[in-house]
């Protein structure tokens, strides 16, 4: 889908960002990337350029359909380009995100930011620096092989004469397909990938300067607010107008179930809402979540079995085997918990709509826009702004959702800003998983046989997107379903064994509304696996970390154990302290092809308490090689303290009705004076495709949590998250050392 609206339409549509979102020095370009988007440029992937416009002037705007979510993506894609180019980053404007100006190269999602965007724009820019080679070859009468971009110029490499990129192609077009031959720049040659460069969006971040989807507004822009059942599912039988007659400038809009107000004043919407009655038909009851482990393993939710992985014959490895253990864990449903509420603006007009929100899958979600809306897809516009960390499919699109419905009602631009309850009690949760794990031992220590057998609801086939609460109320009709991600990964140990099993048992449903949530199922899959390594390597008699290194082949998962046994100081055991001080250790190989890593962990835990302390966590982190170091570095230590978070405290609580931990007191997260010593060891590998730096380290946490604590007390721990209520329950289940 390619949109190319009006020139007057696109400024329209576009003034109060090009006004509030940017500084005043980067007007001009992104006045000349509009006039470029306007006369047509193409959009597809294949294009050159769909990614770039070079101007007269020499700077450079790119155009990038994923977007940076805090990553560091902004400057990630200049270093590249400038590398590939050869041109300055500070020369180098971005438009990002949005649906009429940039390619669709799929969500920023999976930690493929730049495994996959990057390296389309390292591709498109080595083919756009060789056509500017050729042509400035022709122009100084200079062979090909003479040539090489710099500074924005092409340069005879022995010294002469020079041609700047502006004076060659200057505000015309490349009209080149992407070349997947095209020569790359040699890693040993690097200037400015692999170096830490300072991040444009931060010092505007830190000032409070930066536009956030929060901070936006167009002109006549209303504010609405949306108001939730009582109890999911659930349907609006009346509306008491009069309640809000005390708030004169105040609207109720009604669309069958949906229920919102708009204003001209934010605090107007807010009191509105407040103000607002209705009654509601409750709608049928959930399990509960202290129900759910036991809802899992039931028939009422089984939607069948799979075997996606069998190596070798487990059943006859265990038969007989005397060294043979087994052990559950539970991972809970886990809300996204962003830190600022979902927001989103949205223009609906008759003969088309813009909207504004932090979608982290603006083109894909522009086309489902379209079609809810009725509307053709190239007249839905998504622009892309930075809202609150999302970490997967948040309450952003349905936020964009609330607004349209509101927007197309009242024939106002309209603004919507969840409220900590939206966000916690609506928001789509990451889905629960239950694994049991069944391993037997030969004679020398060595596992012989593995089956992890695990419960999660499957993915709906061929969903669209996730099903909208607005869309829901109002009566618009779309596919129901389930997204969940690919919850299945790291089931299976990266180990060496001779008969392996993975079996899934899959649920057809979940008690409230799934989305991927960040490195989707592998935390808890790997929480159980490496746990119950630690668990094996205790039946052996052997210590955990030599257990490990024992068992893998992969020289680059060997590099990163050993590198993280350095890091820890590691002395190896067999058999745990238990005297409240513990370390644990945690192997992954994300996905079983990316990112590999070995993180140990320190922790203390008060036994009278039952909390935990994580004291120190090392990761040695091979992703591959490193674009921009320190957005790598950033990234390990944003999943370590998001998952310690998770871990240690996350899980969602929900009655027969709806959720009821709604704010942060019944949902509590990791808090800064808990906040562990981090020491990342980053192994760059520059010849190395990158891999991906945004999930891998979440994987890892939780095991090398539990493993301390064992270390620390002798207790394992196996249900997520690890409350002191939980430990000291299980503490007082071990017997006492000594």
């Amino acid at each position: 889908m390619t949109i190319v609206p009006s020139r007057r339409q696109f400024l329209k549509a576009s003034g109060a960002l090009l006004m509030i979102g940017a500084a005043p020095a980067a007007r001009g370009q992104i006045a000349r990337a509009i006039d470029e988007a306007t006369r047509g440029r193409p959009l597809a992937t294949s294009e050159v350029d769909a990614f770039f416009a070079i101007h007269g002037d020499g700077s450079v705007t790119l155009f990038s359909g994923k977007v940076d979510l805090g990553t560091g993506l902004r400057i990630a894609y200049r270093q590249i380009v400038a590398e590939e180019l050869g041109v300055g980053v500070d020369r180098i404007h971005l438009v990002e995100g949005d649906t009429a100006l940039t390619p669709n190269q799929g969500p920023t999602s999976g930690s493929t930011g730049i495994a996959q965007g990057g390296m389309q724009i390292r591709r498109a820019a080595a083919t756009a620096r060789a056509a500017l080679i050729d042509m400035a070859a022709q122009r100084l009468g200079v062979p090909v092989a003479d040539l090489d971009t710099e500074n924005g110029e092409i340069r005879a490499r022995n010294g002469g004469a020079s041609v700047g990129f502006g004076a060659l192609i200057g505000d015309r077009r490349f009209a080149l397909k992407v070349d997947a031959k095209a020569s790359l720049r040699n890693p040993a040659t690097y200037r400015v990938v692999g170096k830490p460069v300072p991040r444009p969006d931060l010092p505007a971040k830190l000032t409070g300067r930066h536009v956030y989807i929060h901070d936006f507004a167009v002109e006549g822009m209303l504010h609405g607010r949306v108001a939730r059942p009582p109890s999911i599912g659930a349907s609006l039988a009346s509306v008491d107008e009069s309640s809000i007659a005390q708030i004169p400038r105040a609207r109720i809009v009604r669309i069958k179930d949906f229920l919102g107000v708009v204003a001209a004043d934010e605090w107007d919407a807010v009191r509105a809402l407040a103000a607002l009655k209705a009654k509601w038909n409750d709608g049928p009851a959930l399990i509960g979540d202290a129900a759910l482990p036991e809802w899992m393993r039931s028939a009422e939710a089984a939607a069948g079995d799979e075997t996606p992985l069998k190596r070798g014959d487990v059943a006859t490895a265990f038969a007989g085997n005397q060294k043979r253990i087994e052990a559950a864990y539970y991972w809970p449903m886990q809300s996204h918990a962003s830190m600022g509420p979902s927001c989103a603006v949205a223009d609906m007009r008759n003969d088309g709509a813009t909207i504004w929100c932090g979608s982290q899958g603006t083109h894909r979600w522009a086309q489902a826009f379209a079609k809810l809306l009725g509307l053709p897809d190239d007249k839905v516009r998504m622009i892309y702004l930075d809202g609150a960390g999302c970490y997967g499919t948040n309450g952003h699109e349905d936020a964009a959702m609330d607004a349209a419905l509101l927007s197309r009602a009242v024939g106002r631009p309209v603004r919507v800003q969840w409220s900590r309850e939206d966000e916690h009690g609506w928001d789509p949760k990451g889905p629960p998983q239950l694994l049991r794990l069944e391993a037997s031992l030969s004679p020398e220590g060595k596992i012989e046989a593995w089956r992890t057998e695990m419960w999660v609801t499957k993915a709906t086939a061929n969903l669209p997107h996730i099903p909208l609460l607005g869309a829901d109320a109002a009566g618009i009709p779309q596919q129901q379903g389930f997204s969940t991600g690919l919850v299945t990964g790291n089931g299976d140990p990266p180990y060496d064994m001779p008969n392996m099993e993975l079996r899934v048992h899959w649920l057809k449903s979940a008690p409230l509304r799934t989305s991927n949530l960040r490195a989707p199922g592998k935390i808890g899959n790997v929480m159980a696996v490496e746990a119950f390594m630690d668990e094996l390597a205790f039946t052996a008699g052997k210590d955990p970390l030599e257990f490990r290194i024992a068992a893998i082949k992969n020289p680059r998962g060997l590099e990163v154990l050993r590198k993280v046994g350095e890091m820890m100081r590691w002395e190896p055991r067999a058999t745990p302290r238990r005297d409240g001080k513990g370390r644990g250790v945690a192997y992954t190989h994300y996905k079983n092809n990316e990112t590999l890593l070995a993180m140990g962990m320190d922790v203390e835990v008060d036994a009278k308490s039952g909390v935990i302390r994580v004291l120190r966590v090392a990761c040695a982190h091979d992703c591959g090689q490193i674009i921009s170091p320190d957005n790598v570095r950033a990234q390990v230590e944003g999943c370590i303290l998001q998952t310690i978070s998770r871990a240690l405290f996350e899980e969602v609580k929900f009655d027969a009705k709806a959720v009821t931990s709604t704010d942060w007191s019944s949902y509590p997260i990791l808090t800064m004076p808990d906040a562990p010593k981090l020491d990342i060891a980053l192994i760059d590998r520059s010849t190395e495709p990158p891999m991906g730096a945004g999930e891998a380290a979440a994987s890892p946490v939780a095991a090398a949590i539990a493993n301390a604590v064992f270390d620390a007390t002798g207790a394992r721990l196996r249900y997520v998250p690890f409350t002191p209520e939980r430990v000291k329950q299980t503490l007082d289940s071990v017997p006492r050392a000594g």
